[in-house]
């Protein structure tokens, strides 16, 4: 069962931008957070910005000042706006979703984002 769905990656040049969409499912009640994280090819898959349902945020050092995560009013899409990319910033970018109840995360398919030099 697919409970979140990713959108928005694609192939931009240095210093653009993308603004990613995560869609999560009405089967998630409840969320304590939603999240991107992030997998280039030949490393491990890491937290980029993470927001709390209190409101609180979290940010990877390499993305602070630069990206900014986001929620929308209902509180079931979740968003990344992503300024200044760099080729570093190329990776498969996967929307995660922590339900409340359980502490059980939910992964979007992912998308690709690729920032050429």
């Amino acid at each position: 069962q697919v409970q979140l769905v990713e959108s928005g990656g694609g192939l931009v040049q240095a210093g653009g931008s993308l603004r990613l969409s995560c869609a999560a499912s009405r089967s998630i009640f409840s969320i304590h957070s939603m999240g991107w994280y992030r997998q280039a090819p030949g490393k491990r898959r890491e937290l980029v910005a993470i927001i709390r349902s209190g409101g609180s945020t979290n940010y990877a050092d390499s993305v602070k000042g630069r990206f900014t995560i986001s929620r929308d009013n209902a509180e079931n899409t979740v968003y990344l706006q992503m300024n200044s990319l760099k080729p570093e910033d190329t990776a498969v970018y996967y929307c995660n979703a922590v339900a409340a109840d359980s502490l059980r995360d939910y992964w979007g398919r992912g998308t690709q984002v690729t920032v050429s030099s």
